[in-house]
């Protein structure tokens, strides 16, 4: 018989949004504990490629109480990122349980009931999955996949470009992610190809190279999306230009109404637009399939590729853990609430949805508010 524990409320996710969490409980009052997975903070963060810098200004991108250093630089790397949340669980004193993965989380007589890994098991009347919405990695498939000898990656496992410097390497997908990492194959002497599936918006990540775009979106928030987009278009036309010269192709709807209706940030360009026009960068179509030394593309086109980084993005995975998903997710697994009550009594998420105003400055509101609804202030 498993040994139960039980405290207030359990914060699933030891990272941004776990962390922020447990602070606005500590603040609150409430009993509290920390489950994560892995043996250390900001694990996801751990784990980006090298290059990755936040696209979100110091200034707007700390948790509650505590600003990001002032010597940090306007867009934090990874790595001061990971300091960062370190020393806010240190500042705090916030003490995840560490090497806990929940494997089960249900509900029995008006408490949630978390199972552990190991034999461990926990209860509590209220339960915050922090784990975020990149949880699992997105792989799509291709006809010929197997054949292919090349190197095939998903962008979670990449580091930097140097193993394919000199060689050719597509990068599926057009992603923030996606053109940072073709940007690091450039500068790293490769040859990188983007394969674009679908429309996209590009934005500058800094209006005419001063102020941060996401600033922007924060003044946004509350203006209607179509209006947004308007606004905003006009300084885009000027800063980006004309995409479909490029052969890409353009959504018919704006940035604004991207984020608030396909849960989707658009490309903040900071310089993969140049790259390509310089023809450092090349731009295809969808692949249709793999063959033992590259793809086929949509046009017929053959590439020879060394590599294929699939930039495709990720999923929450929550059905993993969660058998009542479905009360609370729409049909692509993802939550159709974070930061506030959902459809489960007791049941919360934080940092589920993206924000033209920065996931962590998000995270830190969500926190807020998911611990005013727990003591019902």
């Amino acid at each position: 018989m498993l040994e139960t524990q039980e405290t207030d409320v359990l914060v699933v996710g030891g990272s941004a949004a776990g962390l922020a969490t447990a602070r606005a409980l500590q603040q609150a009052g409430l009993r509290f504990e920390i489950l994560e997975a892995t043996d250390a903070v900001a694990m996801p963060w751990r784990h980006h490629y090298d290059r990755l810098h936040l696209h979100t200004p110091r200034s707007s991108s700390g948790l509650p109480g505590m600003p990001m250093p002032r010597d940090y630089p306007r867009y934090p790397s990874r790595d001061q990122v990971v300091a960062y949340l370190e020393a806010y669980a240190e500042r705090f004193g916030l003490r995840p349980r560490f090497g806990r993965r929940v494997t089960r989380l249900d509900r029995a007589d008006g408490r949630w009931v978390a199972d552990v890994a190991g034999g461990e098991r926990w209860t509590a009347r209220h339960v915050v999955v922090a784990t975020g919405a990149a949880r699992r990695p997105v792989r799509p498939s291709w006809p010929g996949m197997s054949e292919y000898e090349g190197d095939l990656l998903h962008s979670s496992e990449y580091r930097n470009g140097d193993p394919w410097a000199g060689r050719d390497v597509l990068v599926v997908g057009f992603g923030n992610s996606a053109c940072e990492l073709a940007i690091d194959l450039v500068e790293r002497g490769a040859r990188p190809h983007l394969s674009v599936r679908a429309p996209v918006n590009v934005i500058p990540r800094d209006m005419l190279g001063v102020v941060p775009v996401l600033q922007l979106g924060i003044a946004m928030r509350h203006v209607p999306t179509g209006l947004a987009d308007a606004l905003a278009a006009p300084l885009v036309r000027l800063t980006v230009g004309d995409i479909t010269a490029t052969g890409l192709r353009k959504l018919p709807y704006g940035p604004n109404t991207q984020i608030r209706r396909d849960r989707h940030i658009p490309l903040l360009d900071i310089g993969t637009m140049a790259h390509i026009r310089a023809g450092r960068i090349e731009v295809h179509g969808d692949i249709e399939r793999f063959t033992h030394a590259g793809v086929v593309l949509d046009d017929g086109t053959w590439l020879e590729v060394a590599a294929v980084v699939l930039a495709t993005g990720y999923e929450p995975g929550l059905a993993d853990f969660l058998p009542e998903w479905r009360a609370v997710c729409d049909e692509s697994g993802r939550p159709r609430v974070s930061g506030g009550a959902t459809a489960l009594p007791g049941l919360y998420f934080c940092g589920q949805f993206v924000s033209p105003a920065g996931m962590l400055r998000e995270i830190g509101l969500e926190s807020q508010r998911i611990a005013a609804a727990i003591t019902g202030t």
